[in-house]
């Protein structure tokens, strides 16, 4: 069945507040580095009150992908839930202007638009406070069936699990592309996430999804287990799915029919954030998989929309992902 988009997305629609930020201001205010946590409207408050000279950037997992994916010329769309506020004016706006369809109506009572206060230490990791905003009333009546049916892959964001009826939207996202014959596809997004919800996650694995995106601590957690190899032979019990595993500088590891293999990181001259890395090597991989490509070169797709993502501050591509990866491989 041919498919009007590549890639629809579901997530949390945020707008990203990008900050510099040192070892002793993190000690100070709590915060568990390299980590997402999720804050309260006060709390946000209070750190941003704090924290420093800041850039403020649209973003959200899923939404930073399917804008690496429409940069990688393929069609994208995204269903997220904003606010009708200045901040959801701004994330509606990025999203359309980088090429991506973006329909979901903003609310008009409830919580603002989301936020996400990202502190970025010298070393290039980032750790992220999220206040959720509107993001948690997200809904089954958000989900448009019409673009769902009509997407090769759909993309879910794992961050978005928390919410209960989030949960009904994702179930309902699911559903909707089986019944279609279209593939559902997984985030974990943060080793916490998987903490709260590794008995739905691995009830998904083994009953709804087709691919699965993981870094190294994710997988790690949803196994419930130390080491690496050990992670990778358990992904190897589900043969009928892909798994496209992150390991930061090591590269990824990409397990599809049973098989693993491992694909080196592309070169970076600096690292300047990592916020992003993770969402867009699923942009690459996304687009190359629904181009058919081998799983190998679906990898390395991601590994150059990586790259470029954590050599400047936030988390969405400032190169033309197309002609960079054009160059990349002649």
């Amino acid at each position: 069945m041919n498919a009007l988009f590549d890639v629809a997305g579901l997530g949390n629609a945020i707008v990203d507040v990008i900050a510099k930020s040192d070892d002793a201001f993190l000690a100070k205010h709590g915060l568990a580095k390299g980590a997402m946590t999720l804050i309260s409207a006060e709390q946000s408050d209070r750190l941003y009150d704090d924290m420093g000279p800041a850039i403020e950037i649209s973003g959200g997992s899923a939404a930073n992908t399917m804008v690496g994916v429409a940069s990688l010329g393929g069609r994208a769309a995204y269903m997220g839930r904003v606010f009708a506020d200045q901040l959801g004016q701004v994330f509606r706006h990025d999203i359309r202007a980088a090429g991506v369809h973006f329909d979901t109506a903003a609310a008009a009572s409830g919580p603002p638009t989301a936020r996400c206060l990202i502190f970025v230490t010298p070393d290039a990791q980032r750790t992220m406070q999220t206040y959720l905003g509107a993001c948690v009333e997200f809904g089954p009546e958000d989900i448009d069936a019409a673009t769902i049916e009509a997407a090769q892959i759909s993309y879910l964001e794992g961050y978005l699990w928390d919410p209960p009826r989030a949960k009904e939207a994702f179930r309902a996202a699911m559903r909707i592309a089986r019944a279609k014959g279209r593939r559902v596809a997984l985030t974990l997004s943060d080793a916490f996430c998987v903490d709260r919800h590794r008995a739905e996650f691995l009830e998904l694995v083994g009953s709804s999804l087709d691919i699965v995106f993981a870094n190294e601590a994710e997988i790690l957690s949803l196994w419930q287990v130390s080491n690496f190899d050990e992670a990778v032979r358990a992904c190897q019990t589900h043969p009928g799915r892909i798994w496209a595993i992150t390991r930061s500088e090591k590269g990824s590891v990409v397990i599809g029919n049973g098989l693993a293999t491992h694909v080196p990181a592309e070169r970076v001259e600096r690292i300047v954030d990592t916020t992003g890395a993770g969402d867009l090597y699923a942009s690459g991989f996304l687009h190359g998989l629904s181009r058919a490509q081998p799983l190998v070169e679906c990898a390395r797709l991601g590994h150059i929309c990586a790259a470029e993502v954590i050599g400047h501050y936030g988390p969405r591509p400032e190169a033309n992902l197309k002609s960079l990866v054009e160059s990349r491989l002649r």
